[in-house]
């Protein structure tokens, strides 16, 4: 059996690092920059990526990312892949654990991970890691293995060892109360939200999905959402904070889904997850929080009239 080194990228690792994601994605990985390998250099040269790789028989055979963001105190665990002729050796597994360490050295609070629903080998990975599932992402990027289906993501969050994250102690509504809970029970809660750091309010389009990031959702700003195009597909993250129950229910009433929470990369907070315009599909998930938020989204889209319970049972 070959022997698997795993060791810091070099810039001579550019090529190969990009022969790899060719190998096993063709053209349809959705990080365009793998596939020129100057951009590889240029992102670690300029601290962006911080990367790891397994070699075998003198050849690189594995990456992973630790995806970093000098404004944020939160990574993300990224780029992993692995060739097949040593997958089932723990070696994607490895790598991130080593980079868990990493992000904890280099300063950072918290890591993200975004779990590929096609198949479940990275959400059994986040799993081992540690990492907690907070969300679903519906529709959220192009298959990396050129489907016409869209790939949706679960979102993982790891805290680093000696921060918390907790949740502001809020009303939760009835209809996700159970989900809210379990993410208090596992990150904790305190008396206020986190302070808002950066602009207000923020829209943009990417593979055709429109993200938006709003620290509150006042009456202004729920009459301009309902006059955009009935055929956006919209993802919203809203800041996580009094009035949240208030909001949850107006959203929903325009079509708004939750889908859980994601931890506010720009300060020491969270953010709730709305999607309006997503399709409707069967997944089979690793977590079964996940599973159960995922199945009410899907039955709340199947009968908009009804307002269906987020991440609890019927």
């Amino acid at each position: 059996m070959d022997t698997i080194t795993l060791r810091g990228y070099r810039t001579s690792d550019a090529p190969a690092v990009s022969r790899l994601f060719r190998k096993i994605y063709g053209d349809h990985y959705a990080q365009p920059h793998v596939y020129l390998p100057r951009m590889i250099s240029q992102n670690h040269a300029d601290g962006r990526w911080h990367s790891l790789v397994a070699v075998a028989n003198d050849q690189v055979a594995g990456h992973t990312t630790l995806i970093l963001d000098k404004a944020s105190s939160i990574a993300e665990l990224a780029l992993s892949v692995v060739d097949p002729q040593i997958r089932g050796r723990n070696v994607a597994t490895q790598l991130g654990r080593h980079l868990l360490i990493h992000a904890q050295a280099l300063g950072y609070q918290g890591v993200t991970i975004k779990q590929m629903t096609h198949h479940r080998y990275t959400q059994k990975m986040a799993a081992s890691l540690g990492f907690h599932n907070t969300g679903l992402l519906p529709d959220h990027a192009p298959s990396p293995f050129g489907d016409a289906v869209t790939e949706s993501l679960v979102l993982g969050y790891a805290p680093v060892d000696g921060y918390r994250r907790p949740l502001p102690a809020l009303t939760w509504p009835d209809e996700c109360h159970e989900f809210m809970q379990r993410m208090c029970d596992v990150f904790g809660t305190r008396l206020h939200a986190s302070p808002w750091i950066g602009v207000a309010s923020q829209l943009e389009q990417r593979w055709g999905r429109y993200d938006g990031v709003f620290s509150e959702m006042d009456d202004s700003l729920l009459k301009q959402l309902q006059q955009l195009p009935a055929h956006w597909l919209i993802s919203i993250r809203l800041r996580l904070a009094q009035g949240f129950d208030n909001a949850w229910r107006r959203l929903s009433m325009m079509g708004f889904v939750f889908s859980g929470l994601a931890p506010d990369d720009r300060g020491e907070g969270w953010l709730a997850l709305f999607h309006r315009g997503f399709q409707p599909k069967s997944l089979t998930l690793h977590c079964p929080q996940m599973q159960r938020l995922h199945d009410d989204m899907q039955r709340q889209i199947a009968s908009p009239s009804k307002l269906h319970a987020c991440g609890n049972r019927p």
